[in-house]
């Protein structure tokens, strides 16, 4: 028996509540027969019409905020592609049996995004209540007392709104933080040595989004140095801080350690200490340049890729063990080599350049060669800008991305 199909445009014009679509720009892109009837306006005066066109502020009160509270929200949205619930609105509507008179309404407004593969917003779901006739209340017996549970709902909702407000600027300035502490932590982008380097770290869109990737590039004794990307669990001042102390500790373990399975192990047993930091997944690469030789160890992270100058992207995927701290028992970690070519190219990156919400990993390491192969050739700083184009979303990714580029 297969599953019936269903008609979603039948199923939205049913909803018993009051249902726009908007698209990115604020443009109404369909709404239901409830709103339109509830806001008095026909599909021809709203469809393909802005918002704010269709719904102004009342003129006539110099204290109207409904445009500007709603539309923050709309922003809020678009910026985190999460659901806004906004505070009990006044926000009167301009009459139309009696056009320049206005009519004094309520609504109880909740925004929601509508993602695509990529996590970009393409259409916000704004879904409307209208309390006007339970704050009215001008039928009720006890008039006086209904008049003053208004005015005590309507200055709660407004106290809310404030509170709320004040939680976002707060995560605001704790996102700006954390960013100033994970770019004051990470190297200096740069070459390391005579050798060719290039790093790019991207955070994610959103006031709460900020997380703990980061990159570390170590010389070794000889021709060689070591090079990892990682990636904590967890958001915000917190991520960022044990972001700090494990990337110190694999730099410190890289210059004592055998290889970079040994390096892991290290880092491993340190993890252990650190609250926070179970799960966290690095890749090391030791280069050597006299061998010419990548001798590779994994965390539980994604494999680096090896773009080969005579064409191909190979991935370095022949020792990947769990993440940091996810065994009970400490067991050695495994190590893997392989060679390279003059000219080849070594990529280092987070899983915010190309996991996406429901895609298989397979999708995003295709796309990853695909740009790797189309920019073969580059030198690592244009080819480092040129797969942040490619594979990260144009209103940014979800998750943070570091990017480590070397040519070797």
């Amino acid at each position: 028996m297969t599953d019936p199909e269903i008609d979603y445009a039948a199923v939205f014009q049913a909803l018993p509540g009051m249902v726009a679509l908007l698209t990115p720009e604020l443009v109404y892109a369909d709404a239901n027969e409830k709103y339109l009837h509830a806001a008095g306006r026909t599909r021809a005066q709203v469809i393909g019409r802005y918002l704010f066109d269709v719904f102004p502020d009342n003129p006539n009160d110099p204290g109207a905020s409904g445009t500007r509270n709603v539309h923050a929200s709309l922003q809020r949205v678009l910026a985190t592609g999460e659901r806004d619930t906004m505070a009990l609105q006044r926000y009167d509507v301009q009459s139309t049996q009696r056009p320049g008179e206005w009519e004094e309404r309520y609504w109880s407004p909740v925004n929601a995004p509508v993602l695509d593969q990529d996590g970009k917003v393409v259409l916000i779901v704004h879904r409307v209540e209208e309390v006007t006739e339970l704050i009215a209340a001008r039928s009720s017996p006890d008039g006086s007392r209904t008049r003053v549970l208004e005015a005590e709902l309507y200055t709660r909702a407004r106290e809310l709104q404030e509170v709320n407000d004040r939680l976002r600027q707060a995560h605001t300035r704790e996102r700006k933080i954390a960013l100033a502490l994970q770019e004051a932590m990470l190297p200096a982008p740069g070459n390391i040595g005579h050798h060719r380097a290039a790093v790019r770290y991207r955070p994610a869109v959103g006031s709460l989004n900020i997380c703990g990737d980061w990159y570390d590039l170590v010389a070794l004794p000889g021709d060689r140095i070591a090079v990892a990307v990682g990636d904590v669990v967890g958001h915000g001042l917190h991520a960022a801080g044990i972001m700090g102390l494990l990337r110190s500790a694999l730099s410190a373990a890289c210059l004592v350690a055998d290889g970079p399975a040994q390096a892991l192990e290290v880092l491993g047993l340190y993890a252990r200490s650190v609250t926070g930091a179970e799960n966290t997944t690095a890749v090391e690469t030791y280069i050597d340049w006299e061998t010419h030789t990548l001798t590779y160890s994994s965390a539980g992270h994604l494999p680096p890729a090896l773009l080969h100058t005579h064409g191909g992207v190979e991935y370095l995927d022949q020792a990947t063990d769990p993440p940091l701290g996810a065994r009970p028992e400490h067991v050695p970690r495994p190590q893997a080599v392989t060679g390279f070519s003059e000219g080849d190219t070594l990529v280092l990156y987070t899983d915010g350049l190309v996991e996406r919400r429901r895609e298989d990993i397979d999708t995003g390491l295709a796309r990853l060669t695909r740009s790797l192969t189309r920019h073969q050739g580059a030198d690592p700083e244009t080819l480092a800008d040129a797969v942040l184009l490619d594979l990260l979303p144009p209103g940014g990714a979800t998750d943070d991305t570091a990017l480590l580029i070397i040519r070797l």
